[in-house]
């Protein structure tokens, strides 16, 4: 479906993390792998390194995802470019390197994967990441349909508007807040994220009204997701890319 707020058609599947559950999280590898399943979007996490350089992890410390040690914010490109991330996953991924916001945007139009980068700043740095992945984004996509950009971080988003006007932004909440119409209209953003376990009838009734396309994670089951479709959910964010395809759902390509 195409959704004028975005200026794109909206994929109803995005493989979480890159590759869902069939690969380590935020690697290429994931990203080969959803595009070989026929997943036509990919949201992934974004960091930023000792150096102010984007790389692509969700934690704040290096150890659940790869085997360095530290946290990310502390970490030079130098050290990070040598980790392995994904021996920790299956030893079948052993070598796979934890890749840039840089390697990451140009696989993405290799292979004609929309993408969601998900600001994921450590603590204390939300401002400076919010600007910096803003304004590599830009550059990154120039020529080329940008991608979604969200975070829980309100901070990070408010940098990421003032660095880049023109990005679509997505306002990311586990539960949003009473007032989350407001926030989402302060901060220009053209999407609403949240858990699969907020979305209510009340949520959904006043997201259509505003024209907002909402989306939410973690959806893994075929039915659940068929389900939201129905009650006017724009797209999920899956870990079970084999059974959660837009082709496996029976749905129609968007237009």
């Amino acid at each position: 479906m195409i959704h004028r707020r975005l200026g794109w058609p909206l994929p109803r599947v995005f493989a979480h993390r890159g590759g869902g559950a069939l690969a380590p999280e935020n690697t290429l590898a994931g990203l080969r792998i959803a595009a070989r399943l026929g997943l036509r979007a990919v949201e992934f996490d974004v960091m930023l390194s000792a150096d102010g350089s984007p790389w692509l992890i969700h934690d704040e410390a290096l150890e659940r995802t790869s085997n360095g040690v530290g946290r990310v914010c502390a970490t030079t490109d130098g050290d990070l470019r040598v980790l392995d991330a994904g021996a920790r996953r299956h030893p079948a991924f052993a070598g796979e390197p934890l890749p840039t916001l840089a390697a990451a945007a140009r696989l993405c139009q290799q292979l004609g994967l929309r993408a969601n980068v998900e600001i994921k700043p450590a603590a204390g740095f939300e401002r400076l990441t919010g600007d910096v992945v803003a304004r590599e984004v830009r550059q990154l996509w120039a020529g080329a349909d940008l991608p979604l950009v969200s975070s829980f971080s309100e901070s990070a988003l408010a940098a990421a508007r003032a660095a880049a006007p023109e990005l679509p932004l997505g306002c990311l909440y586990e539960c949003p807040p009473a007032d989350w119409l407001a926030r989402v209209g302060a901060l220009g953003a053209l999407t609403l994220h949240c858990a699969v376990s907020s979305v209510d009838d009340d949520l959904l009734r006043t997201a259509h009204a505003a024209a907002i396309p909402l989306l939410c994670y973690t959806v893994n089951d075929p039915l659940a997701a068929i389900a939201l479709f129905q009650r006017g959910v724009a797209a999920v964010f899956s870990d079970r890319i084999d059974c959660l395809g837009e082709a496996d759902l029976g749905l129609r390509p968007a237009g």
